[in-house]
């Protein structure tokens, strides 16, 4: 978490222009806020929705907090995967934390607006931390390629140093991801509406609204989606690739059974996660896939946080005995 802080410094002058930029644009236009419509045809059930996603909320937040917890008491679990998975949940915790008190909040207010540079914020640390997100799982496969494949020279390979630098890059280019589409979205003209078709300031509905020429806000938000995702999922599958043939070589089903096991965490989340995401922002454009859009927002910004610590303590053996250690010592 200190090394997330560390990288922001680094952007604080650049994001800080893009905000100014998008302030000056926004005088000539005099838009102050924007109306979330949310799940404006569920609003005979609204109270059901609250209480389901404050329940997640919270989980999310026990969950994630109590996994970032673990890692830090145990010394058994100071390696260099949950060395990452701590970073995960603290930027599943983020972008979650970004979207969601919101999203309750207009629940149960009488108004759903926004303030102007509040979706510009919203933005920014959602798409910086989901962009993060995607960069921290391909670099946890690329731990397990060498764990199984090279398991000889992990210690070298995975050292502290490459740890530290691949979450550096990570988060840099999280941060640079989200400045740079915050700032080309918010230097648009805003004319047509102020009223935002999600429940959450998203780039895509947002555009909608602009009444500028928005083709090249588009092409950076196709460039920059569809490079982190190839380039990540590339990483992820091609490791497995390597993660199975090795395993396959294995000769007794034992053995084979154990190294599969402490792969099966990462690919559950991984599947979940690149599936969520690649339908988003690669399936979009007309009125029925807006609305399926935010069904899977809700899974990808809502739900995903809250799976993520289930699947890594459910079903890793490793973070089960960590949990029955702390669980002794304090009864």
């Amino acid at each position: 978490m200190v090394l997330a802080l560390s990288t922001l410094p680094f952007l604080h002058l650049f994001n800080c222009y893009l905000i100014s930029l998008a302030m000056e644009q926004n005088n000539s236009t005099e838009l102050t806020e924007f109306i979330l419509l949310g799940f404006a045809d569920q609003h005979k059930s609204w109270y059901i929705l609250f209480i389901l996603f404050l329940l997640i909320y919270v989980t999310s937040l026990v969950g994630n907090i109590g996994m970032i917890l673990l890692i830090k008491m145990d010394s058994c679990l100071h390696t260099p995967m949950y060395f990452f998975l701590q970073h995960l949940a603290f930027v599943d915790l983020c972008y979650t934390s970004a979207i969601t008190p919101k999203m309750l909040q207009n629940f149960v207010g009488t108004e759903q607006s926004i303030s102007f540079i509040g979706c510009m914020m919203q933005l920014l640390v959602y798409g910086a931390f989901a962009t993060v997100d995607c960069y921290i799982l391909a670099s946890m496969a690329v731990d397990r390629y060498v764990a199984i494949c090279i398991p000889l020279r992990y210690p070298t390979v995975m050292s502290q140093r490459v740890c530290i630098q691949l979450l550096f890059g990570s988060y840099l280019v999280g941060f640079l991801n989200g400045s740079v589409n915050t700032g080309f979205t918010f230097s648009l003209n805003f004319c047509k509406s102020n009223k935002i078709n999600h429940f959450f300031c998203d780039e895509p509905p947002i555009l909608a609204l602009s009444c500028s020429n928005v083709d090249l806000n588009i092409m950076l938000l196709t460039v920059f989606v569809g490079f982190n995702l190839t380039l990540t999922v590339l990483v992820v599958i091609f490791s497995y690739i390597y993660i199975l043939a090795a395993i396959l070589k294995i000769s007794s089903a034992a053995g084979r059974k154990k190294a599969f096991s402490t792969c099966t965490s990462h690919l559950t989340a991984v599947t979940i996660f690149y599936g969520t995401l690649s339908y988003m922002y690669l399936h979009h454009g007309t009125i029925g896939s807006q609305e399926q859009e935010k069904v899977a927002s809700v899974f990808y910004g809502i739900v995903i946080p809250m799976l993520n610590p289930l699947i890594y303590s459910l079903r890793n053996q490793d973070v089960k005995e960590a949990l029955k250690q702390i669980a002794k010592k304090c009864i």
